[in-house]
């Protein structure tokens, strides 16, 4: 005798809660560990800024301005100036798009990413003008598996040695700077076939120092993504396993801030 006869609906029902149960305890779980940050140490990814940093050409000094004075008023106190896209930063949407949101409007939800490290340095030491291409993401994939979404994609180019000689880091000459930068291609790879949620280089630009669209700033601030320049060490970040958090001045309308990026190292 088949005693589950007549009992069809109730069966399929009960297996459609229990996978949907199923679905809710796992997104929970899921949920929970990214709640969590296990890391053995942590790595500050921002220069120092001071008058000496170097500067994107056309930008504003960086300043400093006794305002007060242990001697005088009891404390010390300074102002300073600089321009948005200075020192260790990340660049906003409305840089490159009118109407679009300032550095201001970023959650705080969206400035703490996974990020995976991929080092081009031996592409880039003799070659200042190398496009980092869609073949060096792969390359770093088959050793390390697939990006994840939602994560930040950092570049080590070997260019922030070079921070403390100005000259060089720039690279400048009458054809405008000289240093690597990620493809436009290499951008909509990783936006559409890995959907990232930013990049970020050691270099003074995302973009390589010759093109003049920003091709890489553009596709990722389209998506109100994250653009992180002028990072340093990245030579003692892994690979993979890193968890960043980005630190903003919420400037208003901002078109970029000056930021402090900690890597959490696990």
């Amino acid at each position: 005798m088949n005693t589950s006869r007549g009992h069809g609906p109730i069966n399929a029902l009960t297996a459609v809660l229990s996978t949907n149960i199923a679905q809710i305890f796992a997104e929970d779980k899921e949920a929970k560990r990214m709640q969590r940050i296990e890391f053995r140490k942590i790595i500050d990814l921002s220069h120092i800024i001071s008058p000496d940093i170097p500067l994107w050409p056309g930008d504003p000094p960086v300043t400093f301005d006794g305002v007060a004075s242990p001697e005088k008023d009891g404390y010390y106190l300074r102002r300073f100036g600089m321009g948005e896209h200075s020192a260790t930063h990340m660049n906003a949407p409305n840089t490159f798009f009118p109407n679009a949101i300032g550095i201001d409007t970023y959650e705080p939800a969206s400035l703490v990413r996974p990020a995976v490290v991929i080092d081009v340095r031996l592409q880039a030491r003799d070659h200042p003008d190398y496009v980092i291409g869609i073949q060096d993401v792969e390359k770093w994939e088959q050793v390390h598996g697939r990006i994840d979404p939602g994560s930040v994609v950092l570049f080590y180019t070997g260019w922030q040695a070079l921070w403390d000689d100005p000259k060089r880091f720039i690279n400048e000459d009458a054809n405008g700077p000289h240093f690597p930068g990620i493809g436009a291609a290499t951008t909509h790879f990783l936006l559409e076939e890995r959907r990232i949620a930013g990049v970020g280089i050691d270099t003074h630009g995302v973009d390589p120092g010759q093109d003049t669209v920003y091709a890489t700033n553009r596709q990722i601030l389209a998506k109100d993504g994250i653009v992180l320049e002028c990072l340093t060490h990245l030579d003692q970040l892994p690979a993979k396993g890193t968890t960043l958090v980005i630190g903003v001045l919420r400037l208003k309308e901002g078109s970029g801030s000056p930021v402090s990026v900690m890597a959490f190292v696990p």
